[in-house]
């Protein structure tokens, strides 16, 4: 049976590349090849084959002469949150349009140590902030599943390459859920491993406190391999950075699963999840049930908070992050203007989105002085109890299962005009990432799609995530967690028609 390049997995694409069977060149050009005829997706902001194919045939000379590395000649692709050295960086933004990085990524440089080779960069939200990956200065992305939906967001680039197969894995960042929704979103596996393992160098920064770097591929397995290259302190670079040593999150995935306790909050299972996704949900369980584990009811009281929690921390540190792009040393710059002042209000004017310009001022409000107190002090303190609530709930249990999202993914521009329904549907993955845990979302099913009677309004079956945390450094029980399901199911296999 011929090997099928377009459908193969991380591991089995490393194997053949590392037997001589396939060269990293062949691998690249065919991947290339796919981005090159699903250019409507809108995946990719940037390629450049010819640098691809520099980068796949150093790969080829490293196995030819005996020191290849776990990833080499693996193609993947990274969000265009990450500054790199071959490709541009915008970071989704007018701000830093045909910007290029002196440097890579501490995350990128990793996987290219471990000889993965880049395809491009991905579009995403503008600097990362958004749901839909419809605040991208370089227009929306499409959803493979479904042209007029939303792939979810701010990854939502990273998700529909690795859905329609134009990547077999990629990058993306996770500040409030934006690998797990989007991962949800389009029936791929993302994971965001405990904040301050995966460094924060040349990340362009939204929330530095939230900020995490991780992969999406198609099953846990294949993002058990790239995380393995991710992770690791960075202590010199990045001040975030966790002094703990790498890890092989490979190496349990096959545990077995008696006795775990999952534990189930009540407050992710109310009236605002929609009835397709808590069936698909429900039968996700059960086959846990079905392989040995023990689900536990748990409670995490202050789940509701935790959206304006977040919608004060992340945009106050916004307003300090993104205060550098002021036109003075790099970036945009406005064409005309008067004093310097000048010159900082169009460049910020013309440069930034609607959606970051107001995180901005979100942010500088909460700041100021009569506010501090009242807001981000407030919401620090709420901060805090949140993640005090997941630590209560993890004496009773291993690992926490729910939905990702309320709904499956929406249709592109429903919810354009009302930013606070985009903030809403956060609601599953915000707790999480304000208490540092490390998540990940695993399709689990499909929504009830009807495609013979569209006038209901339900349209075509549309993929549901699982989302699982665990408790700090708890990523390879959530990987083997992951896997295990993956094993006795066959929803991270399918594809989208016509890909």
């Amino acid at each position: 049976m011929a090997f099928d390049l377009t459908q193969a997995s991380v591991a089995a694409i490393a194997a053949h590349i590392r037997s001589r069977e396939l060269s990293a060149v062949e691998a690249a050009q065919h991947f290339l090849a796919r981005i090159d005829a699903h250019r409507g997706l809108n995946a990719f902001v940037a390629i450049d084959p010819q640098a691809t194919l520099a980068q796949a045939r150093a790969a080829d000379a490293a196995i030819a002469a005996g020191n290849a590395g776990p990833l080499a000649g693996v193609p993947i692709a990274h969000k265009d949150i990450f500054v790199t050295r071959d490709f541009p960086t915008t970071a989704g933004s007018k701000m830093l349009e045909g910007y290029r990085s002196p440097f890579d990524a501490t995350t990128v440089a990793r996987l290219a140590q471990a000889g993965a080779v880049t395809l491009g960069k991905l579009n995403c939200d503008e600097f990362a902030m958004g749901s839909s990956n419809e605040n991208s200065a370089y227009g929306a992305v499409q959803n493979p599943w479904d042209a007029t939906r939303i792939p979810g967001g701010s990854s939502g680039g990273s998700a529909a390459a690795v859905a329609a197969r134009l990547a077999p894995a990629v990058t993306g960042t996770d500040t409030g859920g934006s690998i797990r929704q989007p991962a949800a979103f389009c029936g791929v596996t993302g994971i965001k491993p405990t904040y301050g393992r995966a460094s924060r160098y040349g990340m362009v920064a939204f929330a530095s406190s939230l900020d995490q770097a991780g992969p999406m591929a198609r099953s846990a397995e294949d993002c058990a391999l790239l995380l393995s290259s991710i992770c690791g302190p960075d202590l010199d670079r990045d001040s975030t950075s966790l002094d703990r040593p790498p890890e092989d999150f490979g190496r349990g995935l096959n545990d077995s699963l008696d006795g775990l306790r999952i534990g189930i909050p009540k407050e992710f299972f109310g009236d605002g999840l929609a009835a397709d996704v808590r069936a698909a949900l429900d039968a996700a369980l059960q086959q846990y049930e079905k392989l040995g584990a023990r689900l536990v009811e748990i409670s995490l009281p202050r789940t509701e908070l935790a959206i304006p929690v977040y919608y004060i921390i992340a945009p106050a540190e916004a307003s300090s992050n993104l205060s550098r792009f002021d036109g003075v040393k790099f970036g945009h710059r406005a064409a005309q203007y008067g004093d310097l002042l000048d010159m900082y209000k169009k460049t910020r004017a013309e440069g930034f989105g609607d959606e970051v310009k107001r995180r901005i001022m979100v942010g500088t409000y909460v700041l100021s002085h009569g506010y501090y107190d009242a807001y981000y002090l407030k919401a620090q303190q709420i901060r805090r109890m949140i993640a005090d609530d997941f630590q209560q709930a993890f004496k009773t249990c291993d690992v926490i299962a729910g939905p990702v999202a309320p709904t499956v993914a929406w249709k592109l521009g429903d919810k354009s005009d009302d930013p606070v329904a985009n903030y809403l549907a956060d609601i599953y993955t915000l707790p999480g990432s304000l208490a540092g845990l490390p998540g990940m979302s695993v399709p689990c099913g499909f929504s009830e799609g009807d495609m013979q009677n569209p006038e209901k309004g339900i349209g075509k079956p549309m993929p549901v995530g699982l989302q699982l945390l665990g408790n700090y450094f708890g990523e390879a029980k959530l990987l083997n967690a992951a896997h295990r399901f993956q094993q006795a199911t066959d929803f991270h296999l399918r594809t989208p028609e016509g890909f």
